[in-house]
């Protein structure tokens, strides 16, 4: 199991933006490779303090790791989902260029390490998909082949070495000041950090060497996801020019409306309307759930109001706390129009002492009803 992120940085979930990024910083500088060469534990360290930054450091990652956890970030499927940058498969390069503003110019820390000779790897946009689930679809898992348009660097196409600043993907300047000579880096407006430029490309392809090409890209959703969830595959976004890291594609989770269910939460809620007779009489009758339909005995006598719950029949929880229940919500139907004959049984019964009401302990007030539900 995953560490905790919090954990990991040393701050509680209520720590603001700027306490999360000076513990970051500071296991940073503990954990950097400079400081530790040929050092694995250190640099397992720095890479799951650099993934804990990287999500609550965003508040829209963050508040979806509070409410569900790892499984916000992780599903599975073509390329894996991941938070941040995907664990223990993270780049030392990916670090650098995402956490540059931590790190200050080119990873060192203006403290005596030295990673501003480090070259930044140029990364390819993110692509962004909307994918619609029914209720089944959320209740089981389910695994979507989606058509994505996205750039790759077309066949034929070579890089050489930038000669502005000869590969190093930095510019590297040297100032006399009143303090002495000063040393800043920036990276290289030529090739933008690469160290690379275009050698030769088709003709068909852009100005950096891309191609549109239309991909069918397999992703596999887990079960219980949320109506504005979003799920990362990564590895899927658009490539970049000069041997660069590929982009993501984020998948937006959109929930269909189902014909006779709500979803509340890992809840399912099924009204059910029945007439007089059935309502005095008992019956049985077959419902809709998200696997398939069932049939639920209505026993003589039900009150309209009455609540029937089918365990283990609504949605399974994203952070693997068991299912949801379904809850039948009992109508009893009252019809509009009656027949002579029917007005004149009803005007037999209603002085009748049997259908007079006679609510019993056990038949609960609307408001009791409601507080129940949300105890």
């Amino acid at each position: 199991m995953k560490e905790d992120f919090y954990k990991i940085l040393g701050v509680s979930k209520e720590a603001t933006s700027a306490e999360i990024k000076k513990a970051y910083r500071k296991k940073a500088i503990e954990f950097h490779p400079d400081k530790n060469p040929d050092d694995a534990k250190a640099e397992e360290n720095f890479k799951k303090a650099a993934e804990a930054y990287e999500v609550l450091s965003d508040a829209d990652k963050k508040a979806k790791y509070d409410r569900f956890g790892h499984q916000a970030f992780e599903g599975g499927g073509s390329g894996g989902f991941g938070g941040g940058f995907g664990g223990g498969g993270m780049n030392m390069d990916d670090i650098f260029s995402q956490f540059g503003d931590i790190f200050g110019g080119g990873g060192g820390f203006g403290g005596g390490f030295s990673g501003g000779g480090r070259r930044a790897h140029v990364k390819g946009s993110n692509l962004r998909i909307r994918v619609k689930l029914s209720l089944e679809e959320i209740a089981n898992g389910v695994e979507k082949k989606i058509k994505v348009k996205r750039k790759k660097v077309a066949q034929g196409t070579t890089y050489k070495t930038c000669t502005t600043c000869n590969g190093s993907g930095q510019i590297t300047r040297i100032q006399n000041t009143i303090l002495g000579r000063m040393q800043t880096s920036a990276p290289c407006n030529v090739c933008h950090g690469s160290g690379q430029t275009i050698d030769k490309k088709p003709a068909n392809a852009d100005a950096n060497g891309m191609l549109a090409t239309e991909e069918t890209v397999s992703i596999k959703i887990p079960a219980g996801v949320v109506e504005g969830m979003q799920l990362k595959v990564s590895g899927k976004g658009n490539e970049a020019p000069g041997n660069g890291i590929t982009g993501d594609l984020l998948v937006h989770i959109e929930e269909k409306p189902h014909p006779t269910l709500q979803r509340e939460g890992d809840n399912l809620h099924h009204d059910l309307y029945i007439s007089f007779s059935d309502a005095a009489l008992g019956t049985s009758k077959e419902i809709d759930t998200v696997n398939g339909k069932v049939r639920i005995k209505i026993e003589s006598g039900v009150q309209s109001g009455k609540i029937l719950r089918l365990r283990n029949k609504g949605i399974p929880s994203i952070n693997s706390y068991g299912t949801g229940d379904l809850l039948v919500h009992i109508n009893v139907w009252t019809p509009k129009e009656l027949t002579k004959e029917q007005k004149e049984f009803f005007n037999k019964m209603r002085g009748d002492d049997n259908f007079e009401p006679k609510p019993e302990k056990e038949d609960k007030s609307f408001f009791e009803k409601v507080k129940d539900m949300f105890s």
